[in-house]
């Protein structure tokens, strides 16, 4: 392999899985500000998926060829003019350039070095690349948009996947009651990650099982089962829904106006004081991480099959570098 070029994984066409290929393309060159990143593990996110298929944010990126992917763990290779904050060598984490294209799934990335943190020293790189977009997704969530306070109610849907396994304990971590959606066989291990309350949303729907709630951090959305829609039942008057996936839709605002509760949508942004923050309660022991399996690069259509069955457990991640 040349030094100009690298391994990344490439799609010519949306579609399933199978579009995915690693070929041997350009090694990008850092700009002013910006830092190359020899990555070592890649995290795999419902966005790369729905991306890969036409949605997600390809109306961002536009048509393929185009190389998915925006979690990232690895090391700092090289640094553009003007970077202070990091030199080669450091362990760094981050979400790259989110919703334009990360470029993730490569053996090298970059991006302004502000985009990146120091990866958290209690993890190797696979685990810290789990990490960037999914716990970005709950801090911005819970701490810039919803504001939650010690001894408010939060309903967390999806709570076992990646994003919702982070807002499970960065809002018991605030001091929240925290309410979790998942089947009956997580329920254990959300109780243990500080969820104080379970409903087997398979078993009955979760609006007959809670109620008075302050926070609703709504992973699923109203594609599934009205999920944001029959979320506004269980809130508070004044209490907020915040719709991840699938945003607020003309009916849905409506709907939340004329029950006397709020709704915002969210698209969680690079961030690199909120990934040094979350690294801070990874260290000190507050938070855990969960990778449930791991492929190397070349199967990465692998894992994106596996991530479409919607039953992982915490985060899916690509081994890139040794």
């Amino acid at each position: 392999m040349s030094a100009d070029t690298m391994r990344a994984v490439v799609q010519d066409a949306f579609g399933g899985p199978e579009v995915l290929r690693v070929q041997q393309v350009p090694r990008p060159v850092p700009l002013p500000t910006e830092v190359l990143v020899r990555v070592h593990a890649a995290g795999v996110n419902p966005v790369d998926w729905k991306t890969r298929a036409g949605s997600g944010m390809a109306h961002v990126l536009g048509e393929p060829p185009f190389t998915v992917g925006w979690d990232v763990s690895g090391v700092v290779e090289e640094v553009g003019f003007g970077v202070t904050t990091l030199r080669p060598g450091d362990e760094v984490y981050g979400m790259p350039w989110f919703p334009r294209a990360g470029n993730a799934y490569a053996e090298y990335v970059t991006a302004p070095a502000r985009q990146f943190a120091r990866k958290p020293a209690t993890l190797d790189h696979v685990r810290a690349a789990a990490v960037p977009l999914a716990a970005l997704t709950a801090w911005q969530v819970l701490v810039d948009t919803a504001h939650v306070r010690a001894g408010q109610r939060v309903l967390v849907h999806a709570a076992a996947g990646g994003v919702g396994h982070f807002a499970v304990q960065f809002a018991r971590h605030l001091g929240a009651h925290v309410i979790a959606t998942a089947s009956a066989a997580r329920h254990a291990w959300l109780k243990e990650l500080g969820a104080a309350e379970s409903i087997d949303y398979t078993a009955a729907p979760f609006e007959e099982a809670v109620a008075d709630v302050d926070v609703v951090v709504d992973l699923v959305g109203d594609d599934h089962d009205r999920t944001s829609t029959r979320s506004l039942e269980v809130l508070r008057p004044g209490g907020l829904l915040v719709a991840v996936p699938s945003g607020v839709s003309p009916e849905l605002a409506r709907a939340a106006e004329a029950a006397g509760v709020r709704t915002s949508a969210f698209l969680v942004e690079p961030d690199g004081a909120g990934l040094t923050a979350v690294a801070g309660l990874i260290d000190a022991g507050h938070v855990a991480v969960e990778v449930e399996e791991t492929y190397p690069l070349e199967e990465a259509g692998t894992a994106h099959a596996r991530g479409e069955t919607g039953r992982t457990r915490g985060k899916l991640v690509l081994t890139v570098a040794d």
